[in-house]
């Protein structure tokens, strides 16, 4: 005999946009996450004197970051 399921498999779906709390999802982290990686690399970039590459990766991060300016909403 196996033991019921202790929550539904519809929870898993609750991923994109928001959770059921209204609180940011986790695809919205790793959006935020990685945008906020390529524009601290492009700080430093900048600071190391590549100045195209740095704020070609400031420009990336902005893009892809989940705030005002995202390529994915």
């Amino acid at each position: 005999m196996t033991p019921p399921r202790s929550q539904p498999a519809r929870d898993a779906q609750r991923v994109w946009p928001v959770d059921g709390a209204g609180s940011p999802s986790s695809m919205e982290f790793v959006l935020w996450l990685i945008a906020v990686i390529l524009v601290v690399a492009g700080i430093v970039t900048l600071v190391r004197g590549g100045v195209l590459a740095g704020v070609l990766l400031i420009i990336v991060g902005l893009l892809v970051g989940p705030g005002g300016v995202s390529v994915f909403t």
